[in-house]
């Protein structure tokens, strides 16, 4: 929906899936949002009673309850919503998306059930999504905020993609990568979701770091659909809370120097609010806890045109919640800052 008047004061939104990681995050960012309204937070339909969120006692007092496609009414429905927020696992997220486009819902999916474009890669990686529905659009507000204007379904990137694209893009637009790419990964245990399993449970993760999904990783495909090459991508469960710092390795055009590069990432985010850049000073993750911001700094070896760019984001904030806020800030013509700073 391309935004030609002035936007409404306050939208009225709903929540899918608010007891997950994600989804309260979700809840706490939009509680406070000067134009939102949060009309309904549901959980899943394998949830069985309503259930209160202690941690946001205060910030939001209201109950989380069963999903059910009919309490999520459309923006001609008394009590309608005009945007879902999905935090659903990828198979329900596939299932309720089209049941609330079909109601005139605005949805922005934080699942990655919607991202790949093509059908045949879709169907390998996420195959309960039969088809993307029209007007999808991949929710990278730093690269396709005109797009998400019109978007009736705004995929929000994975959390992993989120942080190497924002590194990586502006040189493949630019024609810069000139070797192969890898991408060693560092997530928080957040970033595996709220279902308890043996790779998340404390024993295994305390003290340790692990690699995980080599080769086999479907976050591979998202990000070699953005940048047009192949990458290698290694990602590694270390024992944090939240977080992602992505150390990416290629090599550059010859002749391509350090001005070069700030210019090119300068250029490339200076409209960007949520883009720090920060040059030959590597940033961390505690730069950006609990913040949308992701940060991005780089060394180069001009001689051999080796580039190392360290990339770090708050896989729960930038990765997940914050970026969903950040795109309905976008497709509902708020300033895109709104209730993230």
């Amino acid at each position: 929906m391309t935004q030609t008047a002035a936007p409404a004061a306050v939208t009225d939104v709903a929540i899918v899936g608010a007891t997950g990681y994600a989804g309260q995050e979700l809840v706490r960012i939009l509680a406070r949002h000067p134009h939102v309204r949060l009309t309904a937070a549901l959980g899943s339909a394998s949830m069985e009673a309503p259930r209160k969120l202690p941690a946001l006692a205060r910030i939001w007092d209201g109950e989380v309850t069963p999903y059910a496609a009919d309490k999520v009414p459309g923006p001609g429905d008394k009590g309608g919503v005009k945007a879902a927020f999905l935090a659903l696992p990828e198979a329900n997220a596939a299932e309720t998306a089209p049941e609330l486009i079909a109601k005139g819902v605005t949805v922005i999916d934080l699942s990655g059930a919607f991202r790949i474009r093509d059908d045949a890669a879709r169907l390998r990686w996420y195959p309960k999504t039969a088809a993307l529905p029209a007007r999808t659009v991949y929710g990278l507000a730093e690269r396709h905020r005109e797009a998400i204007q019109d978007a009736q379904l705004i995929s929000c990137p994975g959390c992993y993609p989120t942080a190497a694209l924002i590194a990586l893009a502006p040189l493949a637009a630019a024609g810069l990568i000139a070797g192969d790419v890898t991408i060693d990964a560092k997530s928080g245990i957040s970033g595996a979701g709220k279902t308890p399993s043996e790779r998340t449970h404390f024993s295994e993760n305390h003290g340790s770091v692990s690699a995980y999904g080599i080769f086999s990783h479907r976050h591979t495909a998202e990000i070699e659909q953005e940048i047009g090459r192949q990458v290698t991508f290694v990602p590694h469960l270390v024992p944090l809370d939240r977080g992602i710092l992505e150390t990416i390795y290629t090599r550059v055009a010859p002749g391509t120097t350090a001005a070069q590069l700030t210019e090119l990432f300068d250029a490339a985010y200076k409209d960007a609010p949520f883009v720090r850049v920060t040059g030959d000073r590597l940033p961390e993750i505690k730069h950006v806890a609990h913040t949308n911001f992701c940060d991005l700094g780089w060394k180069l070896d001009a001689e051999s045109g080796r580039l190392v760019l360290v990339s770090v984001l708050d896989n729960l904030v930038k990765g997940a919640a914050g970026q969903a806020v950040q795109n309905f800030n976008v497709a509902f013509g708020y300033d895109e800052t709104a209730g993230l700073l």
